[in-house]
């Protein structure tokens, strides 16, 4: 498995919130490949961790990122990575 590892700064939190739950969530939950998905926030930050059955999907979906990102938010950093455990 793989992850998606996305960095943002959160400008505008209510409407990061919205488009996070109304667009983001549904539109990553059906990409092909798709197991879990985390979106966590804390001091104006959010992190999230989208994990993958392949590389090659989480490459595909690493590259939607930047189109997905709202004026609500400021990306700031998109890694793939390997899982290298989970429980």
């Amino acid at each position: 498995m793989y992850a998606v590892v996305v960095k943002v700064k959160v400008n505008d939190p209510e409407a990061a919130q919205s488009h996070l739950q109304e667009r983001v969530v549904p539109a990553i939950s059906q990409a092909p490949g798709f197991v879990a998905g985390y979106w966590t926030r804390k001091d104006g930050t959010g992190l999230s961790m989208i994990v993958f059955d392949s590389e090659d999907a989480a490459n595909r979906a690493s590259e939607q990122v930047p189109s997905m990102i709202p004026d609500a938010v400021t990306l700031e950093d998109v890694d793939v990575r390997e899982v290298a455990a989970h429980a």
